[in-house]
């Protein structure tokens, strides 16, 4: 096993044992054996998009195998352990710690675990089922040049964490958005779009008290009918028309409809 693999699941292993002692081995899916979590996205996805690698897991060996413990490996080296007792139900406690590797080494990692894992479709295994694999620099290259295809994805992360101008009739009274305008950013932290109920008449919107300023993502993760149009370009503007459709403004009117 890669020397850096043996190093993260000692990490969990330790956590477990440290956090949890009450828990035995017997209790643990093939004796608390580490999976490398790939199957969702893939290495290159979470590795440029998320920075992180996918996630570490031990997990409980009964009906419902929920996680006993989940590690973040992120691009600088940093990891967090996640433990959970009660059988998986319950997260109990947060180990942050760190890799003493530099950032070629972690680089290779994820270069291995692509072609060790990802290429050979060997997906949500325990580590000891990759196989022994010389990652030379020009496999590490290959791997970077995949970051190309992660781009679009990148940049809507960007945007979502970014700030939007919202009216408290949607984040106070409960409104959807029904009104969306686009209009060139301030800085980079703004991402240029001002979101309303839809029926806020210019006495409203001009009070400063009646709008105020929250990350993209919060509105987005409440209303994901957004998410299909804030890569739209400034000077766009719409109007929502149904529970789950934007059209572009020409006057019509509003559909308006509260959070269920």
């Amino acid at each position: 096993m890669d020397k850096i693999l043996q190093e993260i699941q000692s990490k969990i292993q330790t956590a477990i044992r440290d956090n949890m002692p009450e828990i035995s081995a017997d209790e643990l899916e093939e004796g608390g054996k580490v999976y490398y979590m790939n199957g969702k996205n893939g290495t290159e996805f979470d590795w440029f998009v998320n920075e992180h690698l996918p996630s570490f897991m031990v997990f409980y060996d009964d009906e419902e195998n929920l996680g006993a413990a989940k590690a973040s490996v992120y691009t600088d080296g940093g990891m967090i352990i996640y433990l959970f007792d009660d059988h998986g139900r319950n997260m109990k406690k947060e180990v942050k710690t760190f890799l003493d590797i530099s950032e070629a080494e972690i680089l290779r990692l994820a270069a291995y675990l692509r072609l060790a894992g990802d290429e050979k479709k060997v997906w949500d295994a325990a580590l000891d089922r990759l196989d022994d694999i010389t990652v030379d620099e020009a496999a590490v290259s290959e791997f970077m040049e995949l970051k190309k295809y992660c781009e679009p994805s990148i940049r809507r992360k960007e945007l979502m964490g970014k700030f939007c101008v919202v009216s408290k009739k949607v984040t106070r009274e409960g409104w959807k958005v029904g009104f969306m305008l686009r209009e060139d950013p301030a800085d980079d932290e703004d991402s240029g779009w001002q979101l309303f109920a839809g029926d806020e008449d210019d006495e409203y919107t001009n009070n400063i008290d009646n709008v105020e300023l929250c990350p993209l993502y919060s509105i987005t993760g409440i209303d994901p009918a957004l998410m299909g149009y804030i890569e739209s370009p400034a000077g766009t503007s719409l109007v929502r028309v149904s529970s789950d459709k934007f059209e572009a403004d020409k006057g019509q009117p509003v559909f308006m409809e509260k959070w269920k």
